[in-house]
């Protein structure tokens, strides 16, 4: 109800939302053994349930308008990652979502992508370094030796890859998972 509300009042005040950038996450990281179902819930809910709330209420604008734009933030833990089977399972099931909206959403005008980011230096990873007992500069160097481009991402690589795909440039790009990683991650 409050994301349904919220749509409402931008479309009154704003006009009707044609761009939704799904960005939400958090992270509830444990081994399997250890992982509480409060755990699991908390982070389906957040990226998946929130996703969705807020994709149904503003795909109906797009839909009018013949024109939408619908990017999810994924994550390459899509591919696994130990000690979060929450979290990456939230993130596969993003790019499935995405597939599903570019099919359904398409013949409205309507692009559905996600973006994959790898190793993105922010407050979530210093967070992750702190929580491992890593300094964070440490985490960073190690990081970015094991990426082909030598470099940690940062929030403007991201950024710039969702200004894109929110374009109109991006008509014909939908139901695509873009990783965003400084180089291959399968």
């Amino acid at each position: 109800a409050a994301v349904d509300a919220a749509v409402e009042r931008i479309a009154a005040e704003l006009g009707g939302p044609t761009v939704v950038v799904n960005n939400a996450g958090i992270i509830r990281d444990n081994l399997l053994f250890k992982m509480t179902v409060d755990d699991w819930d908390a982070v389906m809910a957040v990226h998946l349930r929130g996703s969705f709330n807020t994709v149904k209420a503003a795909q109906k604008h797009m839909v009018e308008a013949k024109f939408g734009r619908i990017v999810n933030l994924s994550s390459t833990s899509a591919l696994g990652n130990r000690g979060q089977a929450n979290y990456s399972a939230a993130k596969a099931g993003l790019q499935g979502y995405t597939k599903t909206l570019a099919i359904e959403l398409g013949k409205f005008g309507v692009t559905a992508n996600a973006i994959a980011p790898g190793f993105i230096q922010t407050d979530m990873t210093a967070a992750t370094a702190e929580r491992i007992g890593v300094p964070f500069d440490d985490f960073i160097k190690f990081s970015a030796e094991q990426i082909p481009v030598q470099r940690v991402g940062q929030p403007d690589d991201i950024a710039h890859t969702a200004s894109f795909l929110v374009s109109e440039g991006a008509g014909f790009v939908s139901g695509q998972v873009i990783y965003v990683a400084g180089g291959p991650k399968d």
